[in-house]
């Protein structure tokens, strides 16, 4: 077993209070991490208790709010690139809950006609513009919607979604070199939770801290307390900023913590993470520090906090129901989208 993940980070504020957001952004933080927990939470029964849900199913409850405050940053014109870990980026974007779960499911319904499934989410209504079970394989694609954004004379971004494990492969350097060549305006966010798959980031990197790496490309490399929502938003606004006015891209990493396993499947995977590990970020519960933060600085009532649970609850719910009661796609759908 590796080092056990228990230090905090350097910018870490637990209490959230070091700075404050609106009421009304405040209500949708929580609104939108509540409703990945919910919807994950869904996901992983219907794939554990049923065959209604194909392959591998990735969860990151654990993660919400590194994923809610780096989305609640942008614009709505702004895209956003995924990996297999990412049903909450286009929900935290603002997509329908309903047709992301049909495609869960690989229904019709589904934002990819049921032909994604879990690790292949798009959703281009809301700027999601894929994901992929191939490790880092979206960073290029993020650096040519920069590209895009740029020649176009947009002052639009793209916020690239990756993980330590993506962090090690080729295509990060090759990204962020030429995203810093040319100036553009891409935020690559690294979702640092510790390990790729069972491997520890502590025994597969050679440095402990992935931001380092943006002096090799001369852009500015931040970490931030991937359990802390507010701070991850004030983080990514800033990079946010920095790349609308020209600047280029900026390197976040945020450091967080998935508490399920790699993957939602049958097999057994042998014990990589200690209890103590997993009891230390397990009281760091993103969606319940922040809660406890709104109720104790009295910026929202406990009545309030049940009513967006409850209004999540049951828009999940429909989303599940809607994907159940959707239609298969049929064989003479098999090649269609596929040749233009």
């Amino acid at each position: 077993m590796s080092a056990e993940l228990l230090s905090d980070t350097p910018s870490e504020s637990s209490a959230h209070s070091a700075k404050m957001v609106p009421k009304p952004l405040a209500l949708e933080m929580l609104r939108r991490m509540l409703l990945i927990r919910i919807f994950e939470e869904h996901a992983v029964h219907i794939r554990t208790t049923s065959d209604a849900m194909p392959g591998f199913v990735h969860i990151a409850i654990g993660q919400e709010a590194e994923i809610v405050g780096a989305c609640l940053a942008l614009r709505q014109d702004d895209y956003i690139t995924g990996n297999h870990r990412s049903h909450g980026h286009p929900i935290a974007k603002g997509a329908e809950l309903g047709p992301l779960m049909a495609e869960l499911l690989g229904k019709k319904t589904g934002v990819c006609r049921g032909k994604g499934g879990s690790m292949h989410l798009a959703s281009f209504a809301v700027g999601s513009l894929g994901e992929s079970g191939i490790v880092g394989s979206l960073m290029p694609v993020a650096v040519g919607a920069g590209l895009s954004a740029q020649m176009r004379g947009t002052d639009q971004v793209c916020l690239c979604f990756f993980g330590d494990g993506g962090a090690n492969c080729g295509p990060f350097h090759e990204s962020l070199n030429l995203a810093a060549i040319w100036r553009l305006p891409v935020i690559f966010l690294c979702e640092n939770n510790g390990y790729a798959t069972t491997t520890s980031q502590t025994s597969a990197t050679a440095v402990p801290h992935i931001a380092s790496r943006a002096d090799a490309y001369g852009i500015p490399g931040n970490i931030v307390d991937g359990q802390n929502v507010i701070a991850v938003y004030e983080s990514v606004s800033a990079a946010v900023r920095r790349a609308r006015a020209g600047d280029g891209p900026t390197l976040i990493e945020a450091k967080t913590y998935r508490y399920r396993e790699h993957a939602e499947f049958e097999m057994v995977l042998p014990r990589y993470r200690s209890e103590r590990e997993m009891s230390h970020w397990l009281r760091r519960d993103p969606i319940d520090e922040f809660t406890e933060h709104l109720l104790t600085s009295a910026r929202v009532s406990g009545a309030e906090v049940e009513a967006l649970r409850a209004a999540a609850n049951a828009e999940v719910e429909a989303a599940v129901e809607f994907a159940e009661s959707s239609p298969m796609p049929g064989p003479e759908e098999l090649l269609q989208h596929l040749f233009k």
